[in-house]
């Protein structure tokens, strides 16, 4: 299989569904760093596992700043180290945590919106019901004054 060795800017930006700008943010944050030639970006497989981890870091709840740090520690060694794998499981850890909680509340919210559509409906029937009421005893007053 032959592996691409350098990407371009758009060509990153179109694999992965993000705008060109993104890579760049990305870049200025120091999570990619391109060669240049001239103007142009130059990326490197290297950069482009990056970009592929930063958004998996992104979708998990991951801050720029998480993922920098991760980065940081991977570059410090040729394979990563036991510091940096402490520190990704510390943060999945924080992540899961965030998430359970995020789980909890949201089935509150929606405890909280079943009761309080529960009571509307209950006082929409009952408003229903008493309007019902009304008009039939607004039919027979006329007839019973008609009678007379």
């Amino acid at each position: 299989m032959d592996i691409k060795k350098t990407y371009s800017i758009s060509e990153l930006a179109k694999e992965f569904d993000v705008t060109t700008r993104s890579v760049r943010f990305y870049e200025d944050q120091g999570l990619l760093h391109p060669t240049r030639r001239g103007q142009t970006r130059i990326f490197s497989s290297k950069d482009r596992v990056r970009l592929k981890l930063i958004l998996r870091g992104k979708r998990m709840g991951f801050s720029l700043s998480e993922t920098k740090e991760l980065f940081d520690l991977w570059d410090e060694t040729l394979s990563g180290n036991e510091k940096q794998l402490l520190l990704m499981l510390d943060t999945l850890a924080n992540k899961r945590a965030q998430l359970e909680q995020q789980k909890n509340d949201i089935a509150q919210a929606e405890m909280e919106m079943d009761t309080a559509e529960a009571r509307c409906r209950e006082a929409l029937a009952e408003l229903q019901k008493k309007k019902r009421q009304q008009k039939r005893a607004t039919k027979e007053e006329p007839e019973s004054i008609e009678q007379k």
